[in-house]
C-alpha cells in the first residue's frame, strides 16, 4: 500500500499523529520522535510544502535580553517583555486564563532557553535587531518598548531548516512517516478519547510550493494513534471565514476587498473538525491583519498580497486623503490603524513618500522578497541595504506593481492616484497643504508633529539609523524625488484565537477539561492556549509561538503515549 494509495488504511497504528507539516507540526513531530515515539504526519499539500507558512516568512523571532540586543546597548528583561505583552494582549475574558498562562510561559522561554536551544540546532540571526510594532500609546498599552525582532539568517527557510532536518532524519530511520496529500475530515474517538484520524487521499500534485493544489479525491484513509496533535494553521486564506469571525464591534465592518498574506491551503478546516471531536474554540473574534498590503505583481498563490514593513517617514492618508492621526503611524499600531482606515468607509489607504524614503525605509515581508537575507550572505545584504537605490524587490514593485504611482511633481502624483482608483477622492490643494505643513516641521530637531518626533526617536536607535530610518528631510524637496504614492490594501494574516489548550497543548473541552489524546499547537491554537496574543500581537511571536507550542505539545504527548 503506497502513501498515495486509494484503499482504506485500517490497522495503521502509530504512537502519535500530527495533522499538518507546518512549523509547529515539524517541531512537535521531531520532539516526539526524539523521545522514541513513532509518528505519522498527515499533510493535505505535497511534500514540497513542509514548513507551511513559516517558509514564506521573514523569519523574525521575539527574543528577550539577547546578545544581539546587548551589543546594540538595548536594555531588555523578562519583566519588561511581560509588561509589554500584557499591555498589548489586554486579556479581559474568563476564558483568557490559559492564554495568559501560555503567554507568561512563552516570555520566560523567549528570555531564557529559546535562543541557546535554537542556536545549538544551527540557527543564527542578523545582528541588527528590528522594531516593527512600537505601539505609540502609553507605557501600559500595545507595542514593544525596545527592539526585539531578530531576523534569522536564511529568513523563514532558515527557521524551518533545523526542524525539517530533524524530521527527515527520523523519516530515514523509520520513526516518522509523512503522508502527503492526505486531507483529514474526521478525528476518531472511542470510549471518551481520541483514537486517530480519517479523511480523503487527494490526487498527487505537481504544483510548486504555495501554488493552489487540487482537491480531487482518489481514496480514503483511516489512521489510529495514541494521540493526535492538530497543527493545521489558521484561517487567513479563507476570506469567508475571516469575515464570519470579524470583530465588527471593535474594528467596524470587514473590508469588501482584501489580499491574502497566506496561501489558499490556510483554510481553517481543522478548527471545526476538531470542535466536532469535543474541543472548545475560544477567541474566534481575535485576529491580526496588516494594513500595508500590496497586490503581488508576480503572484504565487491566489490573490497574493505582500506586506510593506515600513520605516517611520511615509505619510499615511485614508482613501479620502485625510492624514491618519497618531498612533496610526507606519510601524506603530496595526489594529488601531486598521480601525481608523475602515472608519473612512473604504478598504484601502495611501502612503505618500519620496525616493529617499523608499530607498532607506521600505522592506517587504517574506523570504522570497528578501533574497539577500534568505541567502545568509553578508555581502549580499550590505550590497542590497546600503547600496545605491532601493533593494531590488522593492524597485521591482515600484516598477511593476499596480499599487504604485510615481511622479516628478505633486499635481501629477495626485492625478495618478485618482486615476488608479477611478475616483476623485484626493484633492491636490488639501494634500499639498498637509505635506507643506509637515515639511515646515523639519527645520529643527524638535516639532509638534507626532510623526516627526517619532522619526527623531527612531534615529536615536543605531539599528534604525543605519538600516530603517531616512535622514529627516522635506518630502516636497525635488532633490529627494521623485514623489511616490502607494495604495495599501488590507492583508489577511494571523488567527489570534483558536482551539482552547493548556500550556502543554492539551486540547480542552467546553467544561475546561482535557480531551484525552488530543493536542493542538501553532496558529490553530491561537499559537497556544487558544489565543496567547490576546487582542494584539508583537512581532516575532508568530514563528516563536509555533516553536514554543509545538515543543510543549510534542514533549507532553510523548509522556502519555
Amino acid at each position: 500500500m503506497t502513501e498515495t494509495g486509494s484503499l482504506i488504511m485500517n490497522n495503521n497504528h502509530s504512537d502519535a499523529i500530527v495533522v499538518g507539516a507546518g512549523l509547529a507540526g515539524l517541531v512537535a513531530a521531531a520532539e516526539l520522535a526524539d523521545a522514541g515515539k513513532s509518528v505519522l504526519i498527515v499533510e493535505q499539500e505535497g511534500e514540497n510544502s513542509m514548513g507551511g507558512q513559516a517558509h514564506w516568512s521573514l523569519g523574525g523571532l521575539f527574543l528577550v535580553d539577547s546578545p544581539e540586543q546587548r551589543r546594540l546597548r538595548i536594555k531588555d528583561s523578562a519583566e519588561l517583555a511581560l509588561q509589554d505583552w500584557l499591555g498589548s494582549a489586554g486579556f479581559d475574558r474568563e476564558q483568557d486564563y490559559w492564554p495568559r498562562k501560555t503567554a507568561e510561559a512563552f516570555v520566560e522561554f523567549a528570555a531564557g532557553e529559546m535562543r541557546p536551544w535554537l542556536y545549538d540546532q544551527g540557527m543564527r540571526w542578523f545582528p541588527v535587531v528590528g522594531w516593527a510594532e512600537r505601539g505609540g500609546s502609553t507605557a501600559t498599552g500595545h507595542g514593544n518598548s525596545v527592539p526585539r525582532f531578530h531576523i534569522t539568517w536564511g529568513t523563514g527557510p532558515g527557521v524551518v531548516a533545523p526542524f525539517e532536518r530533524r524530521v527527515r532524519e527520523h523519516m530515514d530511520q523509520g520513526r516518522i512517516t509523512l503522508k502527503a496529500r492526505h486531507q483529514v475530515s474526521r478525528i476518531l474517538t472511542a470510549d471518551g478519547r481520541v483514537t486517530g484520524v480519517a479523511g480523503e487521499v487527494l490526487a498527487p500534485s505537481t504544483v510548486q510550493r504555495g501554488e493552489r493544489s487540487s482537491r480531487d479525491v482518489i481514496g480514503d484513509f483511516e489512521f489510529l494513534a495514541g494521540a493526535v496533535l492538530v497543527t493545521s494553521g489558521g484561517i487567513g486564506g479563507n476570506h469567508d471565514l475571516v469575515r464570519e469571525y470579524w470583530p465588527r464591534e471593535r474594528l467596524g465592518e470587514p473590508p469588501a476587498s482584501m489580499v491574502s498574506g497566506v496561501p489558499h491551503h490556510v483554510d481553517g478546516r481543522m478548527i471545526a473538525i476538531t470542535r466536532d471531536a469535543g474541543a472548545a474554540v475560544i477567541n474566534s473574534d481575535r485576529m491580526w491583519h496588516y494594513t500595508e498590503g500590496l497586490k503581488n505583481w508576480n503572484p504565487i498563490w491566489p490573490n497574493h498580497g505582500i506586506r510593506i514593513i515600513p520605516g517611520p517617514s511615509s505619510l499615511w492618508f485614508d482613501a479620502n486623503g485625510r492624514r491618519l492621526p497618531a498612533p496610526c503611524l507606519p510601524g506603530y499600531d496595526t489594529l488601531a490603524t486598521l480601525k481608523e482606515i475602515l472608519k473612512s468607509g473604504h478598504d484601502y489607504s495611501w502612503f505618500v513618500l519620496d525616493q529617499s524614503i523608499i530607498e532607506k525605509e521600505f522592506a517587504l515581508s517574506g523570504s522570497e522578497q528578501n533574497p539577500d537575507m534568505t541567502s545568509g550572505q553578508w555581502k549580499e545584504v550590505l550590497k542590497s541595504r546600503l547600496g545605491k537605490g532601493a533593494p531590488a524587490p522593492v524597485e521591482a514593485f515600484k516598477k511593476h506593481g499596480e499599487d504604485f504611482v510615481v511622479a516628478d511633481d505633486l499635481k501629477t502624483l495626485v492625478d495618478g492616484m485618482n486615476r488608479l482608483t477611478g475616483e476623485q477622492r484626493i484633492d491636490y490643494q488639501r494634500l499639498h497643504a498637509e505635506l507643506n505643513a509637515r515639511d515646515n516641521q523639519m527645520d529643527n530637531p524638535y516639532a509638534k508633529d507626532a510623526q516627526i518626533t517619532a522619526i527623531h526617536g527612531a534615529r536615536r536607535y543605531l539599528g534604525d539609523k543605519l538600516f530603517r530610518a531616512a535622514k529627516p528631510h522635506r518630502i516636497l524637496d525635488p532633490q529627494h524625488g521623485p514623489l511616490i504614492a502607494v495604495r495599501l490594501h488590507i492583508l489577511t494574516r494571523k488567527t489570534l484565537g483558536g482551539l482552547h489548550t493548556n500550556v502543554d497543548g492539551q486540547v480542552l473541552d467546553r467544561a475546561g477539561d482535557p480531551v484525552a489524546g488530543l493536542y493542538a499547537a501553532g496558529e490553530v491554537a491561537g499559537f497556544g492556549g487558544g489565543g496567547y496574543h490576546g487582542y494584539n500581537a508583537l512581532e516575532g511571536t508568530f514563528l516563536g509561538g509555533c516553536i514554543f507550542s509545538g515543543r510543549r505539545a510534542g514533549r507532553h504527548a510523548a509522556t502519555v503515549v
